[in-house]
């Protein structure tokens, strides 16, 4: 089957189109027939590996020296079963299908980046709500789940004051539906040419980052969700950790490890399916221009996800 592979770290140079071998599934497993995936921030710090001294022997611990373990990258997965193990009772050859190759830290599965990939069961994975596309189903794993975690560290009551600091990219396009659908008044930090995205998610306020005095513009928040992490920064968002009630909380992406559990999987499902939540697509590559489309989610200005068709 078709791949790409991940020859070693660095440049998205090192992501090859190659010839592997398609996997068949265990007793518990099925086969799936990727008809699209995305291309995810953690994708690209995967591949270009050039984190700090510490931080990156710990990521090479877990993910291989030199090169990746399992050169083809990627997680997310929509597409259809063609086989399953003898043992699997959920799903039947035909069913369209979405997934996420991560249950925990310690369970988590590569290999979205190709033709097939096989996984369990009882992972993060269901038939693909009817109203989505493929492409569509694939934007809603990696934003939704991370997004999910963040929001599942608050307490959100109606009429609560959320910030989301990187409310434009894959998990804060998630975070705004999702604190909306809980009722909370919602702000979004983003350049002001994605004030229109935001607004239509249910933004309540917009707040342009790139603009001189934009701290100014600042509330008081019960909660401010910090969806980029250390890998960006600006005055405006040390001075929005502090905008806080008595009693707020300032929650970023990089506090702990991620938790994606089933239950959080399937409630994004169920919120696509009653259109309670939309997946965002900035743009769409074949598998064949995937270092195209790692080089243009590593600028950092992408809307939402970049998906892959395969």
């Amino acid at each position: 089957m078709r791949a790409i592979e991940c020859l070693k770290y660095g440049d998205a140079e090192n992501l090859v189109l190659s010839t592997v071998k398609k996997p068949t599934p265990k007793d518990n497993e099925v086969l799936i027939k990727i008809c699209a995936t995305s291309v995810t921030a953690s994708d690209v710090l995967i591949r270009r590996m050039n984190e700090p001294m510490i931080p990156k022997f710990i990521l090479q611990l877990i993910f291989g020296f030199g090169r990746p373990r399992n050169p083809v990258l990627g997680m997310v997965s929509a597409g259809i079963v063609m086989a399953k193990g003898k043992n699997v009772t959920l799903f039947e050859t035909g069913d369209e299908v979405f997934g996420y190759g991560s249950m925990s830290p310690t369970k988590r599965r590569f290999g979205s980046y190709a033709e097939y990939i096989c996984l369990p069961e009882d992972w993060n994975l269901a038939l693909k709500p009817d109203n989505l596309s493929f492409e569509e189903a694939a934007a809603i794993p990696y934003g939704g789940l991370l997004a999910s975690h963040l929001l599942k560290k608050a307490s959100i009551n109606k009429g609560d004051k959320v910030l989301i600091y990187g409310a434009s990219g894959s998990i804060g396009t998630m975070a705004i539906q999702l604190a909306k659908h809980m009722g909370a008044y919602v702000t979004s930090v983003c350049s002001r040419k994605n004030f229109d995205l935001v607004k239509s998610l249910g933004s309540d306020k917009m707040i342009d980052y790139t603009l001189k005095n934009a701290e100014a513009q600042l509330e008081t928040y019960n909660y401010v969700i910090d969806a980029v992490g250390n890998s960006k920064s600006s005055t405006l968002k040390e001075k929005s950790k502090k905008a806080l009630t008595s009693n707020g909380k300032y929650i970023s992406i990089d506090h702990g490890t991620p938790l994606t559990p089933k239950e959080a999987f399937l409630n994004l499902k169920s919120l696509a399916e009653q259109e309670k939540i939309t997946p965002v697509i900035d743009c769409i590559y074949p598998l064949e221009k995937m270092a195209e489309a790692h080089k243009y989610v590593e600028m950092g200005h992408k809307r939402g996800n970049v998906i892959i068709t395969i």
